[in-house]
């Protein structure tokens, strides 16, 4: 079933009453297209596929910030220098990886499409909050692979009008089984996450300005690729510096990679003084 005849027209299927999910379509009618929900042969683990490494986001005044380092890596081998791990779901919600690169990539393309497609047949956007159901749903469904060594997990940010002001940037955290965690003033994900907490949990506060909490993220995935092998530091000589980008009510936004590039180096000759990083402000 192709979903169009010989004459070019759509199939039933396309003009049969359903869910607004773009995903449940695909299931019921070209399962195959899904790739997240592929099931390994029994007894067959995923092996030395390629890994995404800590990603991480924060709120500042205007909105949010959702960072992630440019490695990737098989093993104790890098795969790659630079991975792009942060994308944008629409024009106010972003997503990051950590987890099974191949898979994370589909998934990010998939939730894309998926939010389109709600919009298309709802004729509104969905709430961020149901953005983020949404895509704990989709986790969910790949919970079989994710058992057997490939497994995804996302951290989403976005902008929501609705909330009070003040705490319109919000954050949220999912597990491997599709649970939904929602996240307040920051959180990281991934290998070296343990390490860039604990750094923004030091220079994190309300009401950052968005060239301070784009500090305090370098600052905290520095701190990452410090302890965490599988973790890549701003890259001085490849001129390979981590994503960066903010979401505010102007819509998403990534920064320049000049702009990323200056406050890296910035950071990196503060931290030829103070090699473990700034102080907690008191």
């Amino acid at each position: 079933m192709t979903g169009i005849d010989h004459e070019g027209r759509l199939g039933e299927e396309f003009f049969t009453p359903g869910s607004s999910s773009f995903t449940e379509f695909l299931a019921a009618h070209r399962p195959e297209l899904l790739g997240t929900r592929r099931i390994l042969p029994d007894g067959v683990r995923a092996e030395g596929a390629p890994h995404g490494t800590t990603v991480l986001a924060l709120t500042f005044g205007d909105g949010v910030l959702i960072a992630g380092d440019r490695r990737a890596t098989m093993g104790n081998l890098i795969a790659q220098r630079d991975l792009e791990k942060v994308h944008p779901a629409d024009d106010h919600t972003a997503v990051a990886f950590a987890g099974s690169v191949g898979l994370a990539l589909d998934l990010v393309k998939l939730y894309q499409v998926e939010l389109t497609h709600f919009e298309k047949v709802e004729g509104i956007p969905m709430t961020l909050a149901a953005k983020a159901t949404r895509l704990a749903t989709m986790i969910r469904g790949n919970l079989g692979q994710a058992m057997q060594g490939l497994a995804v997990v996302p951290l989403l940010a976005g902008y929501d009008p609705a909330a009070p002001e003040g705490g319109r940037g919000r954050i949220f955290g999912f597990d491997v089984a599709g649970g939904r965690y929602e996240k307040f003033g920051f959180h990281a994900e991934g290998s070296g996450s343990p390490y860039a907490r604990g750094a923004l949990k030091k220079l994190f506060r309300p009401g950052l300005t968005r060239r301070e909490a784009a500090l305090a993220a370098l600052q905290a995935l520095y701190d990452a690729a410090d302890d965490d092998s599988a973790t890549g530091g701003p890259d001085l000589t490849r001129r390979i510096y981590p994503v960066v980008s903010v979401i505010t009510e102007d819509g998403f936004e990534r920064l320049p990679e000049s702009q990323t590039e200056e406050l890296s180096r910035e950071m990196v000759e503060q931290r030829r003084d103070r090699p473990d990083g700034p102080n907690a402000a008191v």
